[in-house]
C-alpha cells in the first residue's frame, strides 16, 4: 500500500516537530538549575517557535499545483521514507517528547536527548526538502536544516563543557 504525502501534510508534520521541540526545551529549562543553560534552552525553544511559523507560512503560500507531489520518484522511495517517519519507525512526529522528561534527568541526559531531537529533525527535513519545489521555498528548508545543525553544535559544546568539568 502506497501513501502519498502532499506538501501541505508534510509542512503540518514539520510544524508538529517544531512544537514538540519548543515544548521539550521549555520543560528542560525548568529542570536545570544553571541559569546560562536555562537561557540557552529557552533561546532554542524560541528558534523552534520561529521555525514553526516559517513552515506555517510556507504551507499557507502553497498553490494547488505545489501541493501535489513534485518529485520524480518512480520507486516511491521518498513517500515510503516519509510514511516510515509518520508511522514512528524513524521517530514519532506526533509523540510529545517533553513527556520523556521526568525532572530527574541530569544535565548531561537532557543535552543528549536534545541533540538526538535535533538529529531527528534534520533527518526529517532532508526528506522534506525533496518534496518542496524551489519556487515554494526549498531554500527556507535548507536554512532551517542549517539552523538545526547549529543547535547541535551549541548543545554539543555545552555537553563538552560538562565533560571537562567532571575531569
Amino acid at each position: 500500500m502506497s501513501i502519498t504525502f502532499n506538501a501541505f501534510e508534510i509542512f503540518e508534520m514539520a510544524e508538529q516537530i517544531e512544537r514538540n521541540g519548543a515544548k521539550f526545551y521549555r520543560k528542560a529549562a525548568k529542570i536545570v538549575s544553571d541559569t546560562k543553560l536555562q537561557r540557552t534552552l529557552l533561546d532554542l525553544a524560541a528558534m523552534e517557535d520561529r521555525h514553526e511559523k516559517i513552515f506555517a507560512g510556507m504551507k499557507r503560500e502553497l498553490s494547488p499545483e505545489q501541493q501535489a507531489p513534485a518529485t520524480y520518484d518512480p520507486e516511491n522511495e521518498a513517500s515510503l521514507y516519509l510514511q516510515a517517519m509518520a508511522d514512528g519507525h524513524v521517530f514519532d512526529v506526533n509523540k510529545d517528547i517533553s513527556l520523556q522528561l521526568s525532572g530527574s534527568e541530569s544535565v548531561e541526559d537532557i543535552l543528549k536527548m536534545a541533540i538526538q531531537l535535533e538529529k531527528d529533525s534534520i533527518i526529517f527535513y532532508i526528506g522534506l526538502r525533496d518534496f518542496v519545489p524551489a519556487e515554494a521555498g526549498r531554500e527556507k528548508i535548507e536554512d532551517i536544516i542549517d539552523e538545526e545543525r547549529s543547535h547541535i553544535v551549541v548543545l554539543s559544546r555545552k555537553l563538552a563543557t560538562l565533560d571537562r568539568m567532571e575531569d
